[in-house]
Order: structure tokens, then C-alpha cells, then sequence
């Protein structure tokens, strides 16, 4: 069993940032990809942006260059530290666990619940 809890999410302006956080627990190992996927209203769940067990970064081409992701493996927690937000980056934000293989990443079916982001004009 693996539980994933993100936080961090809120209400932001148009340029603004803001940092994401999840916390992994359980059988969950260092080798292991984590990942952040987002859901706008009425579209599908997305990749933003992927994180490899020795720190290997893939990210989605709406966030490139904005966003970053990251680990620390000793509090088993990955970041999105996310800049110039935009409203089109509204979503609810959601942390997942998995495989990265070859700059490639394949989720799991480990969510946590997610936390809203609403970025305003």
C-alpha cells in the first residue's frame, strides 16, 4: 500500500507562484518515479511533470521552463515549485507514484487526492 498526500495548493494571481508538496508513505522505495498530473474542469487528468528515483526530470510542454519538480527521499516527499502562473494552469493537482524508465514515465494506479490550484486574471 502507498498513500500519497499533497498540499500547498490556493488561490494565486496571474505571475504569481507557488510551491506544491506531497508526502509518501508505505511501501514505497527511493528507486521509485513520482510524479504530478493535473485536471482542469472537463478535461482529462495530464502529466505535468515527472521525477525519476536519481533525480531525472521530464516535464510536459505547457510547463517547461516554469515549473520545477523535485525529491527529497530522506522525508520521501516530492515538490512542484511552480512560477509564472498563468489561469490556463487552474487544475486540481494531483501526486502520483510509478516507473521512469528511458526519460519515460508510466503511473501507477497510486493517487493521492489532490489539491486545487486556482490561478486568477
Amino acid at each position: 500500500q502507498v498513500q500519497l498526500v499533497e498540499s500547498g495548493g490556493g488561490l494565486v494571481q496571474s505571475g504569481g507562484s507557488l510551491k506544491l508538496s506531497c508526502v509518501a508513505s508505505g511501501n514505497i522505495f527511493d528507486a521509485w518515479g513520482l510524479a504530478w498530473y493535473r485536471q482542469a474542469p472537463g478535461k482529462e487528468r495530464e502529466l505535468v511533470a515527472a521525477i525519476s528515483g536519481g533525480g531525472g526530470t521530464v516535464y510536459s510542454d505547457s510547463v517547461k521552463g516554469r515549473f520545477t519538480i523535485s525529491r527529497d527521499n530522506a522525508k520521501n516527499t516530492v515538490y512542484l515549485q511552480m512560477s509564472s502562473l498563468k489561469p490556463e494552469d487552474t487544475a486540481k493537482y494531483y501526486c502520483n507514484a510509478g516507473t521512469y524508465y528511458n526519460d519515460e514515465y508510466y503511473g501507477m494506479d497510486y493517487w493521492g487526492k489532490g489539491t486545487l490550484v486556482t490561478v486568477s486574471l
